[in-house]
């Protein structure tokens, strides 16, 4: 007598499983009678009625794979989904999603979970086949925030570039270079120096890269023993923007942040950067040539010559008070360019986010209404004594009047000029010099300040002395 083969399972696949459920629901069939014509056990009819909600979901979604015959729960059904989730978000903004880039995703969300997880290649394999992921050709969907009216009077080519719709308005970023007259002072311009400062925000006033200052001193006498990476702001010994060394190291920061990022810049930069390497997380967008908007609106860079204008006096006020008989002239001699990085920075801090953003607003490079409570000139620094609001306008903007009679736009004297410019050389302070200056700053607050909360600053200042002076 022979022995009856075993019946072969014979397993449906999604689309095969939608089609039974479409015939129960539309006939009169019953149950064994699908089986039979799927060539399948009843039991497993009755097991697809009982999945049906679930089943269903997964065809609408449109990520399952339909022709699946099994599915296979991830042993790490989280970290799938939450991956699952930035990946349409990634495809949204039309990044182009690699595998690479998928699985550095997966592990860091990995370790958010607080997961033992690395993922692999075969892992990746099948999460791209449960969810159906790299099947077809890309779909980029609508943004996420519906568009503005352009404000009245804003030219067309200011209006939102279609492309910068893609990116949310935390990773638009707008930059600007500008001309800065570092010691010009109000009334006598002849012995002003000139640098130039690199800025650069994000749309909502959030994120400000630091400040790069460009000057024609390849190695200033002000910066001996200084460490560059302790500085707030950067210097670099060239009247240019060093742009491929800039975007390369904005493009490395944002990739650490696993971030893709929007850069605003005028036609004419991008147009020079023939030679630059690829960017992976710095998207450039360059405004039209016949553009009259700034990639960085006009107005936060007004602000920021503003700022720095008014420190600048403050400082040269203080200085001429303990000098008797010194001119603001002959006090804005000894600024040196490591003075102008540092007032520079203080000034950039001054700008406030919410100013950056309804500037962006208002240019029409950011989405959104600007804010009923922005108005500008109480963005702006109050005008220093002995100034009207007319003198200080007009020496804020001093760098867009063209020079004249004794005015240099650039700095070329002698060595012994420059020496005396830019100070006599002093070895770097000691330790001791250190702690002795703060004993004396403490003394001159007793005897001088009016504000016990200027103590609470000077502790913090004081403690961090002391913690570099035990390194």
């Amino acid at each position: 007598m022979e022995l009856s083969s075993k019946k072969k399972l014979h397993a449906l696949s999604l689309a095969e499983k939608i089609q039974v459920l479409e015939l129960l629901d539309e006939s009169k069939m019953s149950q064994s009678e699908v089986a039979r014509r799927f060539q399948v056990s009843q039991p497993q009819i009755s097991r697809i009625c009982k999945n049906k909600e679930k089943l269903l979901a997964d065809w609408c979604s449109g990520t399952a794979n339909r022709e699946r015959k099994r599915k296979r729960e991830s042993k790490y059904s989280g970290i799938d989904e939450a991956l699952l989730c930035w990946y349409h978000i990634a495809r949204a903004k039309a990044w182009d999603v690699t595998g690479p880039m998928l699985l550095h995703k997966a592990k860091e969300l990995a370790d958010i979970m607080g997961q033992d997880f690395v993922p692999s290649i075969g892992w990746l394999v099948r999460w791209k086949r449960r969810n159906n992921v790299g099947f077809g050709a890309r779909h980029v969907l609508a943004p996420s925030f519906p568009s503005e009216p352009p404000p009245p009077g804003l030219t067309s080519q200011a209006q939102l570039p279609l492309s910068l719709k893609d990116f949310s308005p935390e990773d638009v970023f707008g930059c600007a270079e500008l001309p800065l007259l570092y010691r010009a002072v109000p009334g006598n311009l002849g012995a002003c120096d000139q640098v130039q400062v690199l800025l650069c925000a994000n749309s909502r006033g959030t994120e400000k890269r630091r400040v790069l200052l460009g000057g024609l001193q390849a190695a200033p006498r002000c910066f001996f023993g200084v460490r560059s990476e302790a500085l707030p702001a950067s210097y670099h010994p060239d009247l240019g923007v060093p742009w491929l060394e800039w975007l390369a190291q904005f493009d490395r920061d944002m990739g650490q942040q696993g971030r893709q990022v929007a850069l605003l810049l005028a036609a004419r930069v991008v147009e020079g950067l023939a030679g630059l390497p690829g960017l992976y997380h710095v998207k450039l967008l360059p405004l039209a040539a016949s553009s009259t908007t700034p990639p960085l609106p006009s107005s936060v860079v007004r602000a920021f010559k503003a700022h720095y204008r008014h420190r600048l006096l403050s400082k040269l006020a203080a200085i001429q008070s303990d000098r008797d008989g010194t001119s603001l002239a002959e006090a804005a001699a000894g600024i040196t360019v490591l003075d102008a990085l540092h007032v520079a920075s203080a000034a950039w801090a001054k700008v406030p986010p919410q100013f950056i953003f309804s500037s962006f607003v208002q240019e029409g490079l950011a989405p959104g209404k600007t804010p009923p409570s922005s108005h500008k000139a109480s963005e702006m620094p109050p005008v220093p004594g002995g100034l009207s609001l007319e003198e200080f306008s007009r020496f804020v903007d001093l760098e867009g009047e063209e020079p004249g009679p004794g005015v240099c736009k650039e700095e070329t004297g002698t060595e012994d000029e420059e020496r005396d410019r830019e100070g006599a050389f002093e070895p770097p302070p000691t330790k001791a010099d250190a702690l002795r200056a703060l004993g004396t700053l403490r003394r001159w607050f007793e005897c001088n300040s009016t504000s016990p909360e200027l103590f609470e600053k000077f502790y913090d200042c004081e403690e961090e002395v002391e913690r570099l002076c035990c390194l």
